[in-house]
């Protein structure tokens, strides 16, 4: 179990840099905002898998607002995106 678990904050770790090397390198806004949504979703990944490896259930309503701050930024940035100039 404990090589399983280093193997999944490996895993996030490295992800985690890949985001935040896209982040400060992106070379428009919305690679930026893409890039950080991603981050969200793996800061929600990382608390399940915690909750997981813990068997402790008390993340769950940690990870539903991760996933709805997610929802609603993805959301916005599409609305941002698509409204045309007049």
């Amino acid at each position: 179990m404990t090589v399983a678990a280093v193997a999944v904050a490996a895993l996030l770790i490295a992800a985690c840099a890949m985001a935040l090397v896209r982040i400060i390198r992106g070379p428009t806004t919305l690679d930026r905002i893409v890039a950080t949504d991603v981050l969200l979703a793996i800061t929600a990944t990382a608390i399940i898998a915690e909750a997981a490896f813990t068997r402790d259930p008390t993340a769950l309503p940690v990870v539903v607002v991760v996933s709805l701050l997610g929802i609603t930024g993805s959301v916005g940035v599409a609305r941002f995106v698509t409204r045309e100039k007049p």
